[in-house]
């Protein structure tokens, strides 16, 4: 018989825990019933077969809206963020992602602008109406959590975004960032102008 996979083992211990541990764990730890609750649901997420569910409005900002203090072009950002929010799918690392800084109300308004094009072309993002900041993070190496290592970009630009509905909250909800829009920088006369990159209308 052979021994499970070393890469695993974190999904073999989450696999093995049972009610009764997580009792142990609110007594023990002094974690109320709902920090357990929300974490067996967490659990349960991550171990159900299929898709990834949508992120629910709490888990978009924790993973999305970023702390102004630190700085923006740090190289290192992604990395250490992707792992402090813990940005990945079911322990798989995600691709791309990004982080903004801006207030989440300020970007939930963004969900009652008409539809544009989204970076693919399809027209189904909204289209922030004032410049935002944010990083870009772009994989560049690893599989599995914790060995994903993210190029950071920061950008200050349009942030298209896409919204959905949340039941039990009743709301309209920023569900992915699809793109910072980035502004090109030319000089005409000693005059510095802006333009679009990349917008397609």
């Amino acid at each position: 018989m052979r021994a499970p996979r070393a890469a695993r083992p974190l999904a073999l211990l989450l696999l093995l825990l049972q009610p009764l541990q997580f009792k142990f764990l609110r007594m023990h730890l002094g974690k109320s019933e709902e920090e357990t609750e929300e974490f067996e649901d967490y659990l349960e997420e991550l171990l159900r077969p299929g898709p990834a569910r949508p992120l629910t409005k709490d888990a978009f900002q924790q993973r999305t809206i970023i702390d102004p203090t630190r700085p923006l072009t740090d190289p290192e950002y992604c990395t250490a963020e992707m792992k402090m929010k813990n940005v990945h799918n079911k322990f798989r690392c995600v691709r791309e992602h990004f982080f903004l800084q801006v207030a989440y109300e300020e970007l939930q308004k963004l969900c009652k602008n008409i539809f544009v094009p989204c970076k693919n072309g399809v027209k189904k993002c909204h289209r922030s109406r004032q410049l935002i900041e944010g990083v870009y993070c772009n994989l560049t190496r690893g599989v599995r959590m914790s060995d994903c290592e993210y190029e950071s970009s920061y950008r200050q630009g349009y942030v298209l975004i896409t919204c959905r509905w949340q039941n039990d909250i009743q709301e309209i909800i920023p569900a992915y960032v699809n793109d910072i829009m980035t502004l090109d920088k030319h000089v005409k006369g000693g005059n510095i102008f802006y333009s679009e990159l990349e917008w397609p209308f």
